[in-house]
């Protein structure tokens, strides 16, 4: 669930814009010197943000008249690292805010931080970790991608809770509450957004793999594989 507009408190909401903004701000200036350096892979950024994008407008209906939706962010965070996806996710945000009513101008900084910056670091570091152990690539895949998906909405329950704290349990309480509304629906849904990361990687290694093992994605031997 992106957290929709004037759900927050209006301190929560400028504290999350507040924490959100450096992350956008250094992966702007990642991508442009990637893009500077490497201007061939425009094209898989193109379809890097085109996922995250399409992905994440898919929502869902969940119980309580809530929904959920996948994130897409984790082909990006394995494919151009983590800190490239915190202005990709922004600008996405902002315009499934503006064009879809999805989410909101004031719960933008609360929804850059849950899905595009804490999903898209937990990717990366769960995808370089499944390679050093020499976990088979399409299951590293998986992980990784799934993982983003359920820890983006881990995080975004963690702030409904800090923002709604339960009267009687506290913290804790309110996050089992806002947890477990999209566990039934989210559960589901991350695992078949790492099957579909799978599918359109391996699309990748096949059309795009001198790029892929440039930008060390893929060793030469996974390729021959």
């Amino acid at each position: 669930m992106h957290i929709m507009e004037g759900f927050l408190p209006v301190k929560h909401a400028i504290g999350w814009s507040v924490a959100a903004a450096p992350f956008v701000i250094y992966g702007l200036y990642t991508i442009n010197k990637r893009i500077k350096e490497k201007p061939e892979q425009r094209m898989l950024l193109g379809v890097a943000a085109a996922f995250t994008f399409v992905l994440s407008a898919l929502k869902m209906p969940s119980v309580t008249g809530s929904c959920s939706h996948p994130t897409g962010t984790g082909l990006g965070a394995i494919l151009f690292g983590p800190a490239a996806m915190a202005p990709i996710g922004a600008v996405v945000l902002l315009f499934q805010a503006i064009l879809l009513a999805h989410g909101g101008l004031t719960t933008l900084g609360a929804n850059v931080i849950s899905m595009a910056v804490v999903g898209p670091f937990a990717a990366a570091a769960i995808f370089r970790a499944a390679k050093a152990v020499k976990v088979p690539f399409a299951f590293s895949i998986f992980l990784a991608a799934s993982c983003a998906d359920l820890l983006t909405y881990i995080t975004t329950s963690a702030q409904l809770a800090f923002a709604f704290p339960d009267p009687a349990g506290g913290f804790a309480a309110s996050f089992t509450k806002f947890a477990s509304v999209f566990a039934l629906t989210q559960i589901p849904l991350a695992i078949s957004e790492g099957l579909l990361t799978v599918v359109v990687i391996n699309a990748l290694v096949r059309f795009n793999s001198p790029e892929l093992q440039e930008m060390k994605v893929i060793a030469v031997q996974e390729v021959q594989a």
